[in-house]
């Protein structure tokens, strides 16, 4: 299996991309971890002697402080009559520090360069807190910094708290719904600049698809509630299959929408991307 490993990197530095390499979203979160469910089993309903059956071994308990990463990176190289490079790196770290919280961020990187000139460099960063993050019910709050060359955005910053609840929970199936109420400032290099609140509801889904297939879904709604007319929205679909134990080729459909840019820029952006994936749990 190893000899196609150079086709697969060959795969990962080719990438389709549909209008402008922006931040149209941000990258999946990890799926929470289940609890550990392991129970003491049932003793049989016909009574046994007490020699006849080895004694069962009592369980190692599931350490309560755990860290989960996923790093990411995709891109694209062409010379010619268009000069381009694209180099895209995300990233999203889970630590659960005791069965009430839990700290998480999936911060990214784009850098994009045509003909000499940079047209992308944007930076995304967030902090978030997560309350009672095994319960079906959990409370989240977080704070983001995000810097976009490509839409002229000097700062946009956030901070945002709210409620989340699990859907689904199964061993193959995971589907969360959150809402947060949201305070963004967004200060544009030539632009009037504003601050909003905003209602952020967001749709989140994981679901394993045999052993090695894996599809995953977010998206995002956040109409202005002190604005009328201001409202963005995003959302991703994924496929990620599995080639090792950590390591996945992944492509990644994205659209996004604001209803705010400065002049000259477009309102929605549509992506597709290939790249690699290494994941730890």
């Amino acid at each position: 299996m190893w000899f196609r490993f150079p086709a697969i990197l060959l795969c990962f530095l080719l990438v389709t991309r549909l209008g402008f390499a922006q931040i149209t979203e941000q990258p999946d979160p990890l799926r929470p971890a289940r609890p550990d469910t392991a129970k003491s089993a049932p003793r049989d309903s016909v009574e046994v002697a007490g020699d006849s059956l080895p004694k069962a071994q009592p369980a190692i308990p599931t350490p309560i402080s755990q860290l989960r990463y996923r790093l990411t990176a995709d891109g694209t190289a062409t010379r010619g009559n268009v000069n381009r490079f694209l180099l895209q790196l995300t990233a999203a770290l889970d630590l659960s520090v005791s069965k009430q919280f839990k700290f998480s961020s999936n911060p990214s990187f784009v850098y994009g360069r045509q003909n000499a000139l940079i047209n992308e460099r944007e930076w995304f960063a967030d902090f978030r807190t997560t309350y009672r993050h095994e319960k079906q019910l959990y409370y989240l709050a977080f704070g983001s910094l995000e810097k976009s060359n490509l839409r002229k955005i000097q700062n946009r910053q956030i901070a945002a708290g709210g409620v989340g609840l699990k859907l689904l929970n199964r061993q193959k199936a995971y589907l969360s719904l959150t809402n947060v109420l949201l305070l963004e400032r967004t200060d544009f290099i030539e632009g009037q600049d504003f601050s909003v609140l905003r209602n952020s509801a967001r749709l989140f889904g994981e679901y394993q698809l045999g052993e090695t297939i894996r599809f995953s879904h977010t998206t995002f709604w956040q109409p202005a509630l002190n604005q009328t007319g201001n409202m963005r929205w995003n959302g991703t679909a994924t496929v990620q299959v599995k080639m090792t134990d950590a390591l996945s080729l992944r492509t990644t459909l994205a659209n996004s929408y604001e209803s705010i840019v400065v002049p000259g820029r477009l309102r929605n952006d549509l992506r597709w991307t290939i790249g690699l994936a290494y994941e730890r749990k």
